[in-house]
């Protein structure tokens, strides 16, 4: 029989290990050592409180409704509910509740710091009635805030209710308690009930302080789509009166709802009439400009800062490091990371601090300070793998991207959703689809999944590793289809050659009533250029009409192109016309529209006529323009255009470049010429030198 036992266990585990394949390969775990003491005897249990679900042992005398008994019960309903007991603790509070021994307010407010579940709760708001304690604001502010955190906002407003049936009306401190609650569990949507609650405790005649404003500014800073109208109407309340006495830590809030909204200019008054700033308040300023793309602003308020004399700390380096990352300033940003070594070298929190330096080291393209950053970090977390693998990801080195992942594991540390947000465009990149389906079942179990933005991107990384079936499965696995996940899906089609399903899927989607971004725009007509239908790209030019889309450059240009590779050279020419905001892009389109339909003299003058303009060209537009020398036969003009390219514009030449001049230049029986453009390609690109003659084309 012990032997079948056995055998049924290690089958049972292995069938576990087969169902639930592990992400990446872990370390064995090391059988347990033997003991080589005996076990201690077992303690006999104290004659005192003990906290278990039975009833607790205890004698006549010691149960008795004495005073100074109390302080015992309430010291042991404290342990359990530390130790995270709350049934044995709930338990023993029946158990004295019956007795008549009476439980501190302390013991009360430990019972609810540690209540996680709504019947416990409704257990402990009945006891509190039980033992008088049902008039006590400090404790009934601390149960609305706990019904809020469950989810049971009637029970919170009845608790309020309760208060004024008993003839003593709620006062700031309890409202305060609901305001909070509100917005700890708003996620994105507590505005509309936190405005509700405030307006009814004015109505109440509770005088709202400085928490309660604050709860509000909170409440609309935080929505996904802050109110411009609540946000003047508060200001001006707090005008009213006088910001409730605190005006610096008002503004700052104030100050963090006009940078939500999108007023910067607001946001910077609040801020220059502040009559005194701290840290917090400087730290919202720069955060704020970081936060609306404002680099050169951040950065401004961050030396003003300085200057004044305030002390950075780690918030402030936390908001202001990405910042010099993006503006590529290293010199900046190695003063920064001296100014850590020296000031914040032995603090806990200075693990984010060094994250944001590697990050900032990688985006300015110093992997090796990066790296010595992060190996020298005595606590390296999800935070700070995910940004070397960023940084090795957009250095051009994918493959150590790819590696990072499971070394992070290695030292017992799980990958978070950023984590494999950030390697599975390293997966499509390399075309590593192994991988990619392990992320995928890491996904799974780790209930990332379904995530928007990781379903968008394995479908893309199936799509490119021509697996259309599973982005196919994963898009119709997908709870909310937004239209990014179109697009990814209908790009995936496009790219594996079947432009006639991602037509359809687009027709799909508008008829799910989805609003087609500009990439999706621009996809689809990609697609109507590839199989040349002109009729179904008339159809989404009218989208892009309807949709108010035809003044975006990117797909006015696309627009344009389309018709061009279609052979309508006058709607083309007709789009061009009406583009109110052209560019280099619609620039660059209405020449290859020309060149396309072998019209090369007139897109050699609109290349003209786009100089002359002011519009300045891209390497796109030189591609263009020196094929069509290439297909016309100019060689003096292409001479001239790669050297525009290269002496003025400054711009990267190709070898297509390269080979387009020497062919022109070689036909043209300019040997020697075209000799040294052939030494000059090769010295560039590393690329043996070829021998020309004046048979060669």
């Amino acid at each position: 029989m012990p032997s079948m036992a056995s055998s049924a266990t290690s089958s049972s585990s292995s069938l576990a290990a087969i169902s639930h394949p592990h992400f990446l390969p872990t370390k064995p775990v090391p059988p347990p050592k033997p003991l080589t003491h005996p076990l201690p005897a077992r303690r006999p249990p104290s004659p005192q409180l003990v906290g278990a679900a039975s009833t607790p042992r205890a004698s006549q005398a010691e149960l008795r409704p004495d005073s100074k008994n109390a302080p015992a019960l309430s010291a042991e309903l404290h342990r359990l509910a530390r130790a995270g007991r709350l049934p044995s603790a709930l338990s023993l509070l029946d158990h004295l509740s019956h007795r008549g021994v009476p439980a501190t307010a302390s013991a009360f407010a430990a019972l609810l710091s540690a209540c996680r579940s709504l019947p416990h709760a409704r257990q402990i708001h009945a006891h509190l009635r039980v033992h008088g304690l049902d008039t006590n604001e400090f404790l009934l502010a601390r149960l609305v805030e706990l019904y809020l955190a469950l989810g049971a906002t009637d029970d919170a407003r009845g608790v309020l209710d309760g208060m004024q049936q008993h003839g003593a009306s709620a006062t700031a401190y309890s409202w305060n308690a609901l305001l909070h609650g509100h917005v700890r569990r708003g996620r994105g949507k507590a505005a509309g009930p936190v405005a509700d609650a405030f307006s009814e405790m004015r109505a109440a005649g509770a005088d709202a302080n400085e928490y309660t404003y604050g709860c509000v500014l909170k409440s609309i800073s935080g929505s996904a789509r802050p109110s411009m109208t609540m946000a003047t109407a508060t200001h001006a309340t707090l005008v009213k009166n006088a910001f409730a006495g605190a005006p610096g830590m008002l503004m700052t809030g104030l100050m963090d709802v006009y940078f939500k909204c999108g007023k910067v200019k607001l946001a910077v008054r609040v801020f220059e009439e502040m009559p005194e700033r701290d840290v917090v308040a400087w730290g919202a300023a720069i955060a704020g400009f970081a936060h609306k793309g404002m680099k050169k602003e951040a950065l401004e308020h961050f030396r003003w800062m300085v200057e004044d004399g305030v002390k950075v700390n780690c918030v402030v380096l936390t908001s202001i490091v990405p910042v010099i990352g993006e503006l590529r300033a290293r010199n900046l940003g190695r003063e920064v990371h001296g100014f850590v070594l020296k000031k914040f070298g032995d603090r806990k929190d200075v693990a984010k601090v060094q994250a944001g330096l590697v990050d900032m080291y990688c985006k300015c393209g110093d992997m090796i300070s990066g790296r010595r950053v992060f190996y020298s970090s005595k606590k390296r977390n999800a935070v700070s793998w995910t940004a070397l693998m960023s940084g090795y990801a957009s250095n051009g080195r994918p493959d150590q991207a790819l590696r990072c992942i499971a070394w992070m594991q290695q030292e017992g540390i799980r990958p978070d959703l950023i984590a494999v947000g950030t390697v599975l465009p390293v997966c499509t990149k390399l075309k590593a689809l192994r991988e990619g389906k392990q992320l995928h079942a890491y996904a799974l179990r780790r209930w990332f999944l379904p995530n928007v933005s990781l379903c968008t991107s394995l479908i893309t990384m199936y799509g490119t590793c021509d697996h259309l079936e599973y982005s196919h499965r994963v898009f119709h696995d997908m709870d909310k289809k937004t239209v990014q996940a179109w697009t990814a899906l209908v790009d995936a089609y496009l790219k594996n050659g079947d432009p006639l399903t991602a037509i359809n899927l687009f027709t799909s989607m508008l008829l799910t009533n989805r609003r087609p971004d500009a990439v999706a725009i621009t996809r689809m007509l990609s697609a109507c250029c590839d199989i040349g239908a002109l009729r179904l790209g008339k159809e989404v030019h009218g989208q892009v009409l309807k949709l108010r889309m035809e003044q975006l450059p990117l797909v006015a240009a696309e627009v344009v192109n389309m018709y061009g590779r279609c052979g309508d050279l006058k709607a083309a020419q007709r789009v061009f016309n009406r583009t109110e905001s052209k560019g280099s892009m619609t620039c660059t389109a209405i020449i290859e529209a020309y060149a396309v339909n072998q019209r090369h003299k007139e897109a050699l003058h609109l290349f003209t006529w786009m100089l002359s303009n002011k519009f300045v060209p891209t390497r796109a537009t030189f591609d263009v323009v020196l094929k069509i020398c290439d297909a016309a036969g100019l060689h003096d003009e292409a001479l001239g255009i790669f050297n525009s390219m290269v002496q003025e514009y400054n711009l990267e030449t190709s070898q297509e470049n390269f080979d387009c001049i020497i062919r022109l230049l070689t036909g043209a029986g300019r040997i020697s010429e075209a000799q040294r453009f052939a030494d000059l390609k090769s010295t560039l690109f590393n690329l043996p030198t070829p021998v020309l003659n004046s048979e060669q084309d």
